[in-house]
């Protein structure tokens, strides 16, 4: 069971802060891929969430399907980016959130 960072950074609503893992450096045949042309991340590790949104009647929270240390696959233009305390984070709302990859 893997433990998540404490970070100083805690989401609204149905926002989930995610900190994206490095994109390969190699290719498979070997080949470094330069900074300049690498993808962007789609996937990391899920470091906090927050308490989801209101239900319809507004009486109680609705919680999210990711839970803090998942590791996620989420949209590629999804959320914002956001420098704290010289660490990057990833700020993206729920519905952004492609998947769960199970290791």
């Amino acid at each position: 069971m893997t433990t998540a960072t404490k970070v100083p950074v805690k989401p609204l609503g149905d926002r989930i802060v995610v900190q994206p893992l490095e994109a390969e450096q190699t290719t498979a045949s070997g080949l470094v891929i330069p900074d300049t042309a690498k993808e962007k991340p789609q996937e990391g590790k899920v470091l906090a969430v927050g308490p989801g949104n209101w239900d319809e009647s507004g009486t109680k929270r609705v919680p999210l399907d990711v839970n803090e240390g998942d590791v996620v696959l989420y949209s590629k233009y999804g959320g914002t980016e956001v420098k704290y305390g010289g660490e990057e984070y990833l700020v993206l709302s729920a519905r952004d959130v492609l998947a769960i990859i199970e290791k």
